[in-house]
């Protein structure tokens, strides 16, 4: 059972005690995204936080972690793919029941090396190339909509310098989507948060120039794809989803050189 709080610790130098979990602040590692994603789902995963019980407000999980709001809200887009937690907009993240939990997928920590995620990209590109080919021959008009509307939102996340990790699961969730074909959403899950890796990899020690260079690249790469099966053009998705997720392989590979 979860331990309900009672408040926070006076007592100096005892870490806070929020909604029944304990976060001392994060030391920096070479990534705090994938280490409050650690803590959080350790968490979970012990029971200290049951089905249904709300986690700690952004506010609560930056002072306690001692993080950044994009840290807090790339980590629960990760513990969101994972299926560990729900959010309801304007509501809060609540732990998700188990048995709605996909029981396959790949997990952060599967990942131990450069190479693993690298081959993870090569198994999206297989996929993910003939999933844009279908929803350009498809073209069901309310999956149109939100491929366009998704590839919108990225750009504006982008344009603001976020990291724009959600609005990036959404524009691949909905190409997903509009394929009409149940089992490559299924697909995704397995995938899990790998499906956008870069907050998992060590980049922090990537200058923030070269982060928004890349992000922009990203976009541009995202608007092709999108205008590509919004227009019926099977194999002009299927190219500029096939360059996009090549082009992401090597860019990972370089932007993680620096840790390697």
């Amino acid at each position: 059972m979860a331990r309900r709080n009672t408040g926070p610790m006076t007592r100096k130098g005892q870490p806070e005690l929020i909604h029944g979990i304990e976060l001392a602040p994060l030391a920096p590692p070479a990534n705090l995204t994938t280490e409050l994603v650690r803590r959080l789902s350790s968490e979970i995963r012990a029971g200290r936080l049951n089905p249904g019980d709300r986690l700690p407000t952004e506010q609560a999980l930056m002072r306690q972690a001692g993080v950044s709001r994009t840290v807090v809200r790339e980590a629960v887009s990760a513990l969101r793919a994972e299926g560990l937690i729900i959010t309801r907009q304007g509501v809060g993240a609540f732990v998700a029941d188990p048995a709605g939990r996909g029981q396959v997928r790949i997990a952060p920590d599967e990942m131990r090396s450069l190479g693993d995620v690298l081959q993870v990209m090569e198994l999206r590109l297989a996929i993910e190339t003939e999933a844009a080919g279908l929803a350009a021959e498809r073209r069901e008009g309310g999956a149109l909509e939100r491929i366009e509307n998704a590839a919108r939102r990225f750009a504006a996340a982008v344009d603001q310098g976020e990291n724009a990790v959600e609005q990036d699961l959404e524009f691949h969730r909905a190409i997903f989507a509009a394929t009409g074909n149940s089992f490559f959403p299924r697909f995704m899950e397995f995938l899990g948060p790998m499906l956008i890796p870069r907050h998992t990899l060590r980049t922090q020690v990537v200058e923030e120039e070269r982060r928004a260079s890349y992000l922009r690249m990203v976009r541009e790469e995202h608007d092709r794809i999108a205008a590509a099966i919004i227009a019926g053009q099977a194999l002009a998705a299927r190219s500029a989803m096939r360059r996009h997720l090549a082009a992401s392989r090597e860019r990972y590979a370089q932007l993680a050189a620096p840790a390697q």
